[in-house]
């Protein structure tokens, strides 16, 4: 797992070992910054359930302004550290060992962000409840774009079924909001795109939730 350009480019990133954490592949990582495109630039950036801090970290590289960096495993963070210093970064994150909801409900009020990461494990109920969190403590920015990575059931080599339900807006309430109407009226969806059994969908808050 490398940094895929930037300042920090080609720089290998330590992951922790084991199951309890899953890096993104740097096939989804492409996606994701193809996504972001050019809105990365001078941008502050949270990542909430970090595990290596790649996605931060590869923000920081292609010119974020800064990084907010929170995993709740101990082992996680040092990893993160080891890597914001391996890549030259540290000064520009903040990087704590934080329960999400915690994090959040501490930040309301008193932090805006630019660009939110979130990533939590599949199937946990961990990104519904982080988004509505999210859009209750009101820490985005105008304008903030949320990426969330989820899994989807939809099989690779289906490919027809697959370019049908790629911006399918029932696949997406369900991959991404649980089904929960009342959270997916929160956000307006801006794209979202399936990588074998990754979907990557791009959120930004509903206008009055932005304000």
């Amino acid at each position: 797992m490398r940094v895929i350009t930037g300042s920090a480019r080609g720089t290998k990133l330590a992951t922790l070992e084991g199951d309890n954490t899953r890096p993104t592949t740097d096939r989804v990582k492409e996606a994701v910054f193809s996504m972001l495109q050019f809105d990365i630039e001078g941008r502050a950036v949270l990542d909430l359930f970090a595990g290596s801090g790649q996605l931060a970290i590869e923000a920081l590289s292609r010119g974020a302004a800064r990084a907010t960096i929170i995993d709740q495993s101990r082992e996680a963070v040092d990893i993160i550290i080891e890597n914001a210093k391996k890549t030259h970064l540290f000064d520009k994150c903040r990087i704590s060992a934080a329960d999400y909801m915690s994090f959040i409900r501490g930040a309301a009020g008193r932090e805006k962000y630019d660009i939110i990461f979130l990533d939590p494990p599949y199937r946990s109920g961990l990104l519904q409840s982080s988004l509505r969190a999210i859009a209750d403590a009101g820490i985005c920015a105008p304008g903030a774009y949320i990426v969330c990575e989820t899994e989807n059931d939809i099989p690779v080599k289906a490919k027809r079924l697959r370019k049908d339900e790629e911006f399918n807006n029932q696949c997406v309430m369900d991959d991404v909001f649980g089904g929960n109407q009342e959270l997916a009226d929160k956000f307006t969806v801006l794209k979202s795109n399936l990588y074998s059994h990754t979907r990557i969908t791009l959120l930004t808050p509903a206008t009055k939730d932005a304000e």
